[in-house]
């Protein structure tokens, strides 16, 4: 008897519908397996047999084939465990055909029977919803995950017992049996760190609003300073006043991470911006993604928050260097030759750097670097690199005055409320466009946008000439001044505003 259960695929970050086609027929005795498999999905027979084994169903001898579609796409991971036990029963006549109707089911199983926890629940109930499935299969572990795409029923199921007992009810009896989940917003409190709070750092003003606008406008910002100036201590507090993820980009956020493997049933949906803030020593792979089929890397599971790269100078050049597709596109494109992946990767890169190896050039007292060794250090930034930094900042070197002194500092609940201001009016802005911030424009509608008078065209264009800005470095300053200018509450960028900005390139020139 042939049999077809609907389960999910992944493919990169992007999922798809697949097929566990399942045959039972007389002829010696065999359990094959086809479909492009890998050794995970190949072992998924032996695995398949103990289980139902271990739930007391025997496998009479017949010849069992299964297959997996679609047959051009390499098949991974152990999700494919419950579907291909289910088909094998539909085909014995131990489940009902109309008992998986309409019905996706993943799951990968242990050899007693239990089912357990599988990546990617969330793309594929997503998918599964836009090809009008009505029900969802998942482990209980994925049920949370899974229950946050509205409109399509979410079964957990713990055993494959259970399994087998949910499909074999009458629908009407079904929810008695199992009650399909319902969404939890739970976010990922791990991610920022409540304790965290501007008030706590005294003095760094003009960093502080440096990183504000860099905030406001979701910009790149790099902090240029001696050690202990405090360019960790703000850059770890910055999450505190970013603007909530809306709900489009919690989805985003959160299929990153289930792709990943990185949710759990406490944590389903992801409410705020990551924070990632890797060693210096990581690998291209692990900021790019990597492995054959490549998983979501450092810059992709910053999508949407703050990718911060202490000591950027120490990290290997080529590392860095892979940097300048994300920040420029939004997304890495990374070919294999099991074909080509492009993962999210819109993020805020926050850099900190000494002045040189010693870390206190200009101070000739310390330093003890020489001329040769402070530019060999400095030229571990590419100009490409900097060129992509929207605000650099200098963090000079605090006065014990200001370190003893108990001050009121502004809190990160009051620059945060300002951020949220300028927020609101790139909303409004680009209500419609696809834009969330003042970063995110493109060369193209930096004239539509961000428009300036005569006396302000004037002075970029003496900017231009006298600090010999790139294309790129031009377009930033507009930007930033926009920012600058929703931050005072302008709808026209000012002279003022545009000063400012340009100050946060003085850094990149020296």
């Amino acid at each position: 008897m042939y049999s077809r259960v609907v389960t999910g695929a992944l493919n990169g970050i992007e999922s798809m519908l697949a097929a566990v086609e399942v045959d039972a027929s007389k002829g010696m005795p065999g359990f094959e397996m086809v479909g492009q498999l890998n050794n995970e999905v190949r072992e998924a027979r032996e695995r398949v047999r103990v289980a139902l084994k271990n739930a007391s169903i025997a496998i009479p001898p017949m010849r069992i084939t299964v297959s997996i579609s679609p047959a051009e796409m390499r098949k991974e991971g152990a999700a494919y465990d419950l579907p291909i036990a289910i088909g094998v029963l539909v085909s014995l006549g131990l489940i009902p055909e109309e008992g998986i109707g309409n019905t996706l089911i993943v799951g990968e199983l242990g050899l007693d029977g239990a089912v357990r926890t599988v990546k990617g629940v969330l793309p594929i109930v997503q998918r599964a919803k836009q090809e009008g499935v009505k029900r969802c299969m998942v482990p209980t572990a994925n049920v949370r995950e899974g229950a946050i795409i509205d409109n399509i029923e979410i079964i957990g199921v713990s055993t494959l017992s259970e399994a087998i007992e949910y499909l074999r009810e009458t629908e009407e009896r079904r929810p008695q049996l199992i009650a399909p989940a319902r969404r939890t917003l739970m976010g990922q409190g791990s991610q920022t760190d409540k304790a965290l709070d501007f008030s706590e750092i005294n003095g760094q003003e003009a960093v502080k609003r440096a990183v504000e606008v860099a905030a406001a406008g979701f910009h790149h910002v790099l902090m240029i300073g001696p050690p202990g100036s405090g360019k960790t201590m703000i850059a770890k507090r910055i999450p505190t006043i970013l603007p909530d993820l809306s709900m489009e980009e919690s989805l985003e956020v959160s299929t990153i991470y289930s792709v990943a493997g990185q949710l759990d049933d406490r944590n389903a949906l992801i409410t705020k911006r990551p924070f990632l803030d890797p060693h210096h020593t990581i690998s291209a792979q692990a900021l790019a993604g990597g492995g054959r089929i490549p998983k979501p890397g450092a810059v992709s599971l910053a999508h949407r928050g703050v990718l911060f790269m202490d000591e950027l100078p120490e990290f290997r050049r080529g590392t860095i260097e892979i940097l300048r597709q994300p920040l420029e596109d939004k997304r890495i494109h990374i070919a294999r030759t099991s074909g080509s992946y492009v993962y999210p990767a819109d993020f805020m890169l926050v850099g900190a750097m000494n002045p040189c190896p010693c870390g206190h050039f200009p101070d000739r007292n310390k330093c003890t670097c020489s001329e040769t060794e402070v530019k060999k250090y400095l030229s571990r930034i590419s100009g490409p690199i900097l060129d992509r930094i929207d605000v650099i900042t200098e963090a000079p070197r605090v006065d014990i005055r200001q370190l003893s002194a108990t001050m009121h500092n502004e809190s990160s609940a009051d620059i945060r409320e300002r951020v949220m201001g300028a927020r609101e009016r790139q909303n409004r802005r680009y209500q419609g466009t696809g834009y969330h911030f003042n970063a995110e424009l493109r060369a193209g509608d930096i004239r539509t946008y961000c428009p300036l008078g005569t006396e302000e065209q004037a002075m970029m264009e003496e900017i231009f000439t006298v600090m010999n800005l790139s294309a790129r470095a031009y377009h930033k300053v507009i930007k930033v001044a926009r920012t600058i200018a929703d931050l005072d509450g302008k709808d026209d960028i000012g002279t003022a505003h545009l000063g400012e900005a340009v100050c946060y390139r003085m850094n990149d020139r020296n």
